[in-house]
């Protein structure tokens, strides 16, 4: 009885620490490497920038040429040689990240030169994908889509080479293709009119993902939905290159070119911001994917086709009941399928703060000046700059505005947030600027961020790992030992996320150096609460309502929970719906626990930390009842625990930065 629990924890463990390293190797430096960058001769100021070998610096022969290879998308940006002045060319929809690079590096080395340069910008971003998200929250849809139609499929029929297969997935992918773009286009505004070209890109890479799937479960049976999982969403999606390729580490660049992530992102952001351009490549990949998955399921059933003409002649009725069975698990996976299109791009393709909590020392009219349909304000006046600073302490403001020294100084804060420092900046410099006036711009960290994280990403990153490890610990530990139930289930959850936690912990603190060492114990301990209450919480729910339980967690922690915590870019940039119902769930809690802890020196913990607690305390006084007890548990027709187990393991968000 200890064997098979141990064993299927044990996997979980492995596979949720895999995925924690996979996205924090991937995204923790976002940094250019050998990001193609267009010249048209040489120059010191680039020079001066390149002197890491941070750019593949490529020389066109004109300023024309140059602005065509932008415009289709083929540079990050570029630099033009004149005679008096120089002009940089940057491309936001490439990158976001290293459309800030490109420009703060090269106005920092142009001024230093005292060389005189404007700036061209180039497929610009629209408020609607400011951050360039959008193409990362289109791949959840599409990407997961395919897993999950696959897997629960194939645990409803424990087949992946049935009659029918092949056509069911193309069917659903048309189907959940034209709601995605539905969702992502005319009801939400995420993407520009006129990209009814997205519908097919949709269809290609849910296609290829589904098929891949089910090619590889007719390979190796019941462990091919785990290897899909494992290769396309954990190792795949951490290689995807939401933030732009060239700024993953030169291992990530390699590895994401051999899966389908890469080339949906890219897919998706050719055809949205460069006109279709340097698609051939990414249709021809998938395309491939498609195609010889096709031909692995077609040799499968055929090599099969004695033990399904078996299945023909079995009862009159038996294929409806059949048909039936397959709709429960397709009607699951389509539910999750349109919610990870609605609430992912609804609360995330446009961040802008609402009320930032904001502090001013002095009177200025240019806080109320910065403001406007991106950043508005809830200013709070601090008698001097010491009070302003302890209240930056304690995590209580994104910044202040010290209007009574001179220059005035304007002071952000990084570990708040990792877009509000850049929109702080902007709005401020533009305000003064319209005013004539001069000030000047201050990071400060109260606890600075480690050398592993500059961007502040890795707590939300990781924070998606925990939750995964939840309710995927409690659904396997179901699906491995037959049972929902058994009185030290509690413990062995409790003992699992312990020992997942420490493992997280010591990677990411010591291996990448991403989270402050003198934080390690206290991160552990946060870490431990966050796993715990997910798993219990899951476990409760299956104990209650059968398998489902395990589907309505997905839907509470990571349909509606997940996406109203505020990750890296902070709860005041979220949608109003999304920023109210945030501190009704545990994900919204978790990360202001962590974060608080770390980087402010446990202040403003109390509210997450009680929160958590209610949660911990409820679901292992309920789970304890049930199991001591032993009541029955709800039978789902249609719907096993395998199915739920399936949908726990790759129901995986890909990322933040997807």
């Amino acid at each position: 009885m200890i064997k098979k629990p141990t064993v299927a924890l044990g996997i979980v463990a492995f596979l949720v620490l895999l995925f924690a390293v996979c996205l924090v190797s991937a995204i923790h430096l976002l940094e250019p490497r050998n990001m193609p960058f267009g010249v048209t001769a040489s120059s010191p100021v680039v020079d001066a920038v390149n002197k890491d070998n941070a750019l593949d610096v490529i020389t066109y022969p004109s300023e024309s040429a140059l602005m065509t290879a932008a415009e289709q998308g083929d540079i990050y940006g570029g630099y033009v040689v004149g005679t008096d002045s120089d002009t940089l060319v940057t491309v936001p929809a490439k990158s976001f990240f290293g459309e800030i690079f490109v420009r703060g590096g090269f106005e920092k080395e142009a001024a230093a030169q005292d060389r005189k340069i404007t700036t061209t910008v180039v497929a610009p971003l629209p408020t609607s994908d400011r951050t360039g998200g959008v193409v990362g929250l289109l791949l959840l849809p599409t990407l997961m889509g395919g897993y999950l139609v696959a897997s629960l499929l194939y645990s409803s029929t424990k087949s992946a080479a049935a009659p029918g297969r092949i056509g069911f997935v193309l069917g659903y992918a048309a189907l959940t293709s034209l709601i995605t773009w539905l969702i992502a286009g005319p009801v939400l505004g995420a993407i520009p009119s006129g990209t009814i070209a997205l519908i097919p890109a949709f269809f290609l890479v849910t296609v290829a993902v589904g098929l891949s799937a089910v090619a590889l479960q007719a390979l190796v049976g019941p462990m091919g939905s785990l290897l899909a999982a494992l290769l396309f969403v954990i190792i795949g999606g951490a290689g995807s290159g939401g933030a732009g390729a060239a700024l993953l580490p030169t291992f990530w660049q390699t590895v994401g070119n051999f899966f389908p992530p890469r080339h949906a992102i890219e897919l998706y952001r050719n055809v949205i911001y460069f006109g279709g351009h340097n698609i051939g490549l990414p249709i021809l990949v998938l395309g491939l994917y498609a195609v010889v998955s096709l031909i692995v399921i077609i040799a499968v059933t055929r090599r099969s086709a004695p033990t399904e003409a078996a299945v023909a002649g079995a009862p009159r009725g038996t294929s409806k009941v059949v048909r039936r069975a397959l709709l429960i698990p397709a009607a699951f996976a389509f539910i999750l399928t349109t919610l990870f299109a609605l609430n992912y791009t609804s609360s995330g393709h446009e961040p802008v703060a609402e009320h930032m909590p904001f502090g001013v020392v002095g009177s200025s009219d240019l806080p109320d000046a910065a403001q406007g349909p991106l950043l508005s304000l809830d200013v709070i006046s601090y008698p001097n700059a010491q009070a302003a600073t302890e209240a930056m302490d304690r995590g209580e403001i994104y910044g202040a505005f010290i209007a009574s020294e001179s220059p005035a100084q304007l002071i952000v804060v990084p570990t708040m947030s990792d877009v509000a420092p850049l929109d702080l900046t902007h709005a401020f410099e533009a305000a003064a600027a319209d005013k004539s006036e001069q000030i000047s711009v201050k990071p400060y960290e109260p606890t600075p961020l480690p050398a592993g994280d500059p961007f502040a990403l890795v707590l939300a990153t990781v924070l998606v790992a925990l939750l995964v490890g939840g309710y995927m610990s409690a659904s396997m530990l179901t699906n491995a030992v037959g049972t929902a139930s058994g009185r030290w289930r509690g413990l062995w959850l409790a003992g699992f996320s312990v020992v997942t936690a420490l493992a997280i912990d010591l990677a990411i603190t010591f291996g990448f150096q991403a989270i402050p060492q003198n934080s390690f114990w206290i991160a552990w301990a946060i870490m431990s609460l966050i796993i715990v209450v997910v798993a219990w919480f899951t476990a409760v729910l299956r104990r209650l309502l059968g398998p489902a339980g395990v589907v309505v967690t997905l839907i509470v922690i990571l349909q509606f929970g997940n996406p109203s915590s505020g990750g890296s870019n902070g709860a005041t940039y979220l949608p109003g719906f999304w920023n109210q119902i945030g501190h009704l769930f545990p994900p919204r809690n978790d990360f202001l626990l962590l974060r608080n802890a770390i980087y402010f020196g446990g202040n403003g913990i109390e509210q997450p930390l009680t929160v958590l607690l209610v949660y911990a305390l409820i679901a292992g006084g309920v789970l304890a009842y049930l199991d001591w007890f032993r009541s029955p548990e709800p039978v789902i027709p249609g719907l096993t625990d395998e199915d739920a187990a399936g949908a726990a393991v790759v129901a995986i968000p890909v990322g933040p930065v997807a």
